[in-house]
């Protein structure tokens, strides 16, 4: 039977990673809409379906746990950045496509990012997934990063246009927004925001 390796160097069957695959998504939703700190155990073993010796087979601690749940929403967000009707995002139609896509979407209303959520828990809480949460943020900035990179290259935006920086304030303005929404319980700061970070972007569009 093919096996796969685990962080950790265990070897996995294929039933083996479904099971991983099953707790992991039980334990995102559940810190998605209850936190870190207020999920146990119990509860993701009962979500996922799982005995205890089959949760604590795969993540003997809650630190491992809380990784590999940041690590999957990563791979979330990143492919979500990834989908066909937005190519590389390196267009303005494409990053307006991007920002259209969560404004109308009542996700950010629910619980905010489900990344930058559980992030903003436990980078302070626990030192130790700060690696985790930095990877996961350099990652999704990468892609804007990209995008926008070839822009420039192809004579769409102006060479001063930086980016990185660019970047930094696309991913911010979705955090932040993202945060807003779920307080006011209504989508209207993440529209402002994303729309008036992109508004920035296009200031720096050679004129043709």
């Amino acid at each position: 039977m093919t096996t796969t390796t685990e962080a950790r160097g265990q070897k996995l069957t294929a039933k083996g990673l479904a099971t991983r695959e099953r707790i992991v998504r039980a334990a995102a939703e559940l810190m998605y809409e209850h936190g870190a700190q207020n999920t146990n155990n119990e509860q993701v073993r009962e979500a996922a379906g799982v005995s205890g010796s089959q949760l604590t087979r795969h993540f003997p601690t809650k630190e491992s746990l809380v990784r590999a749940v940041l690590a999957w929403q990563a791979d979330s967000i990143v492919a979500r950045h990834q989908a066909p009707e937005l190519g590389e995002l390196d267009s303005f139609a494409a990053l307006r496509r991007w920002a259209d896509s969560y404004v109308a979407s009542q996700d950010m209303v629910r619980g905010g990012c489900t990344f930058g959520s559980l992030a903003a828990e436990v980078v302070k809480t626990e030192p130790a997934h700060r690696e985790a949460v930095g990877d996961g943020f350099a990652r999704w900035q990468e892609l804007f990063q990209c995008g926008l990179g070839k822009m420039r290259e192809r004579g769409e935006l102006r060479p001063e246009a930086n980016p990185a920086a660019l970047a930094h304030l696309l991913t911010a303005a979705f955090q932040g927004g993202a945060l807003l929404d779920q307080a006011a319980g209504e989508s209207a700061p993440l529209r402002d925001a994303l729309y008036g970070a992109l508004a920035y972007v296009e200031s720096f569009a050679t004129e043709h």
